[in-house]
């Protein structure tokens, strides 16, 4: 399949109709909020892009890698067609990406193959 760029983002919504990225987006600061959206969009114009922006975390799920002011942040992601799905956003306070996190991306991204609307 040919892709088309900058790849489309968008938010993956929940079957209440919640975009649980957008909404934690918006408790962070200005400043962050600018910094996430910049690494997104090269994520968008650059795919496929690698370390440090963006690694692959398991199959079908990968993270944007974004350094704050004093944290770290991770949107976790997968590709459907020419866009790209933002799954779920947290600020890693831990090395290791806690399972919890990276466990519902995955049950997000398994809903969205089932046919849940995004």
């Amino acid at each position: 399949m040919k892709r088309e760029y900058p790849l489309e983002a968008r938010f993956f919504r929940t079957e209440t109709g919640n975009e649980p990225v957008r909404e934690w987006l918006r408790s962070l600061s200005s400043e962050d909020k600018k910094a996430i959206g910049e690494d997104i969009k090269t994520v968008q114009y650059g795919w496929p892009i690698g370390m440090p922006l963006a690694r692959k975390m398991c199959n079908g799920i990968w993270e944007v890698r974004t350094r704050l002011e004093n944290k770290i942040s991770r949107v976790l992601f997968t590709l459907s067609e020419n866009q790209i799905i933002l799954l779920h956003g947290f600020i890693k306070k831990t090395e290791k990406t806690p399972k919890d996190d990276l466990d519902l991306a995955v049950k997000r991204m398994r809903q969205l193959k089932k046919g849940v609307d995004i």
